[in-house]
């Protein structure tokens, strides 16, 4: 039997909105069950001390699991791989800072995945300046007694770092060409192994985010002498300024929250307006300013933005300075 027109534009008109409405329907009730929340580093960094403050507060405010999975290595690319792999449904997710952006320069003929392809921003978290720490057995107390030390021994200071390319590495880089200085970098699968042998002495030297670092820092276990970023951190307000004694220096990290390209922007939104009251709540904004961080609340599109700019800049750092992959 033949329909009549009208009634049969009403009912194609009814499927082609059913797609719509079961997305508007999904992100209502998601998350359902446990989401997994990927990070690109070992465990006890700061991507890893992030990660695991949102996911608590997110379990806490949608009422199901948001599990830590660790999966360092390759610089962020193993992690990044197994997200980009993942169904776009919303249950797979990443928290990830600066390694992310620089990659697409550092690895750009070796990486499977374009990254601002390939992973949607869901939301910015925090800016953190990286600090210079020294083992306490090293006999510089500022960054005027580092230089002259290191000058005087060119190659004999070993400078870890959670892995090449990441903000620490670059951080180390950008102060060795500002400062004429011969260090050797050693490259570690996370901040939590770089730490360890930081510690233990087996280097004598790190540039690492302040999250990471500044417990032992204030335990006494490692000497600060100076914040990256061009003002001083709140957290360390005695602590000097890199570019207090090397003009022009500055380096920070940014950290933030993605998911597969494809998740839907109902879900992505939904997790920004959940990250963003995060950021704003007195017992976890406090909790992050302890970390030495500040809060960068924002939209997607304001978070893809940060992602490409700082794509950008490292990328002319890395040219400019010639470095390459380990």
């Amino acid at each position: 039997m033949k329909l009549p027109r009208r009634k049969f534009l009403h009912l194609v008109a009814g499927a082609a909105a059913l797609p719509a409405v079961s997305w508007i329907a999904w992100a209502q009730t998601y998350p359902a069950r446990p989401v997994r929340v990927i990070v690109p580093f070992a465990p006890a960094g700061a991507t890893d001390i992030l990660a695991r403050l949102i996911g608590q507060w997110l379990t806490e405010r949608l009422g199901q699991p948001f599990v830590i999975e660790n999966r360092p290595g390759a610089s962020t690319m193993i992690g990044t791989e197994a997200v980009v792999r993942s169904p776009a449904d919303g249950y797979t997710l990443m928290v990830f800072g600066t390694a992310s952006a620089i990659n697409a320069t550092l690895y750009e003929n070796k990486l499977s995945y374009d990254f601002r392809r390939d992973i949607a921003p869901i939301a910015s978290i925090l800016r953190v300046p990286n600090v210079v720490t020294v083992h306490p057995s090293l006999p510089v107390r500022t960054i005027p007694e580092l230089i002259a030390y290191a000058k005087a021994n060119p190659g004999r200071i070993n400078v870890e770092s959670p892995g090449a390319g990441t903000s620490s590495h670059l951080a180390g880089e950008l102060f060795k060409v500002m400062a004429g200085i011969d260090m050797v970098h050693v490259q570690y699968r996370g901040n939590a192994p770089a730490l360890t042998d930081l510690l233990a002495g087996q280097v004598q030297l790190g540039f690492d985010t302040l999250p990471a670092s500044i417990e032992y820092i204030r335990a006494g276990k490692l000497r600060a002498l100076a914040v990256s970023t061009f003002a001083r951190s709140q957290a360390l307000p005695d602590l000097p300024s890199v570019s207090e004694f090397l003009p022009g220096y500055e380096s920070s990290g940014f950290f933030g929250a993605g998911a597969p390209g494809k998740t839907s922007s109902e879900i992505v939104d939904k997790l920004n307006k959940e990250i963003n009251a995060g950021l704003v709540d007195p017992k976890l904004k406090a909790q992050l300013a302890d970390l030495g961080g500040m809060v960068l609340p924002g939209s997607p599109a304001d978070f893809g933005k940060l992602i490409a700019e700082e794509t950008e800049k490292w990328g002319k750092v890395i040219r400019a300075a010639n470095i390459k992959a380990e």
